[in-house]
Order: structure tokens, then C-alpha cells, then sequence
């Protein structure tokens, strides 16, 4: 990889349930930095994916359960968005005043990625469906309008253990790698790494949240240009099982 790029947030507007996205951001592409090169990496927010998508949840439709209840009360938060919590959910592994801390898609996150900010009033997003299908898609009809190849990664952001504040990571990849194993490369005093995989995809995620920002700043895409990352057929991102994960391993036995 090249060791700089550039990073370019794309100015959108406010995304409506069916709007045309794709369209918008090939426009602002083309408004901002003459449109797309080949070999860019566009990083979308999950937000405004899942909201084109028209995966928009109302929550005056929602009627909680018995359970919904009580984790609400247990933890205070809205009844309805714990339900719509629990259905996004593949299990719930603890809380803190809030948040229900998740398993959803072999990651573990916070309120299984359900959110209220950036969605329409009285409304919350979920996550998009399928992140990687949609990357896929909007790759494929990106490269079709324009003639180029590009790598799409769908983002959202994440908290980390005993660290204050987020970070972006990446939910869906098509067009490049997500992970780069560096085992068996040499360190700087001729040892051989045994470990090292860098979350590629992750650390492009941090990057475009830089540009993005989490507040009302109507970025919710960016092209990040001139890194040099071979563009091809890779879908998905790289994730491992719980019982290899040094935080899951604390919660296993904790489900509720």
C-alpha cells in the first residue's frame, strides 16, 4: 500500500427512506473531486445505507414484550427500542445503563447496532440487512455508471474496552481485503511476527470517520484515494468465533 491517500467526504444531504444513493453520491462525487477514480475506496455510513434502504423502524409500531420490559427497566431505556433491540439481536450478553451489549452477525456491539441518531424523529435505524450485499450492490452499480473499479465498505461506530469514546468499524467490504496478515514478516530486529494480522478495513473505517464525523454534518460517504489496495471480487469482512475472542470469552457465560 501507498504510504499516503487522501481522504474526501462527499456531502449528500439529508438520505430519505428510497432515495436513489447510489445517484446521490456519484453526484457529489463528481461536484467534490471530479467524480471517481479507478482504485478508490468509498466508505458509507450505515446510517444512511440502512435509511436508503427504507430499514427505518418507527417506534410508535412497536409493542414490547414481557422481556423488553424488563431489560428496559433493568436498564433504563425505552421499552420499544429494547424490542427492537432484542429482534436485531442474535443474543444479549450483559447491559450497562442504556446500551444492551449484543451478538449480532459474529460481532459483538452496542444495542445490536439499533440507533436513534441520524434517523427520523420518533424513529430508529437497525443496521443495514446485509451489509455485504449491499456494498456488492452499490459497488457494482457504481462501477457500471462509471466505468471504474473501486472497493465499498460499509461503516458504523464502535466502542472499545476501557477506552472512552468511538471508532469506526467496518460491517460490510466488497472490492478489497478487510484483513492484511503480516505473520511471518520480520520486525525491526529480524523476528518473525506470529501474530500480527492488521484490520485493514477497520483502520480506513477510523479514517473516514475523521471526515464523517457523528453529528450533523450530512457526510455520510468518503472516498479515500490513493492508497494503492488491489481492487477485486473479495467480499466480506474477516471475523473470528467467540470462543477465540479475548473479551466474548469473559461474557460467554453470562448470557441473559
Amino acid at each position: 500500500m501507498n504510504t499516503s491517500f487522501t481522504v474526501i467526504g462527499l456531502s449528500t444531504g439529508i438520505i430519505r427512506p428510497r432515495d436513489p444513493f447510489t445517484d446521490r453520491i456519484i453526484d457529489a462525487a463528481k461536484k467534490t473531486c471530479g467524480g471517481f477514480h479507478n482504485g478508490d475506496i468509498l466508505v458509507l455510513a450505515e446510517t444512511a445505507v440502512a435509511t436508503s434502504e427504507g430499514n427505518v423502524v418507527r417506534l410508535d409500531s412497536v409493542t414490547p414484550s414481557p422481556h423488553a420490559r424488563e431489560l428496559a427497566e433493568k436498564y433504563h431505556m425505552d421499552p420499544r427500542t429494547v424490542e427492537v433491540v432484542l429482534k436485531e439481536s442474535d443474543s444479549v450478553v450483559g447491559g450497562i445503563p442504556g446500551f444492551l451489549l449484543c451478538m449480532k452477525q459474529g460481532t459483538l456491539l452496542p444495542n445490536a447496532g439499533v440507533d436513534a441518531s441520524n434517523a427520523p424523529p420518533g424513529c430508529v435505524t437497525p443496521l443495514p440487512a446485509d451489509p455485504n450485499g449491499s456494498a456488492l450492490r452499490i459497488k457494482n452499480e457504481i462501477e457500471g455508471q462509471c466505468g471504474i473499479k473501486i472497493g465499498v465498505l460499509i461503516i458504523d461506530s464502535r466502542t472499545h474496552a476501557m477506552r472512552l469514546g468511538c471508532s469506526g468499524v467496518a460491517i460490510g467490504c466488497s472490492g478489497i481485503t478487510s484483513v492484511i496478515d503480516d505473520r511471518g514478516r520480520s520486525d525491526l530486529f529480524g523476528r518473525k511476527l506470529e501474530v500480527t494480522k492488521r484490520a485493514i478495513a477497520d483502520n480506513i473505517a477510523s479514517a473516514a470517520e475523521l471526515v464523517m464525523g457523528e453529528a450533523d454534518e450530512c457526510t455520510p460517504a468518503v472516498i479515500v484515494r490513493g492508497l494503492g489496495m488491489p481492487i477485486g471480487d473479495q467480499i466480506g469482512v474477516d471475523t473470528i468465533d467467540a470462543d477465540e475472542c479475548l473479551f466474548m470469552g469473559v461474557f460467554r457465560k453470562s448470557q441473559i
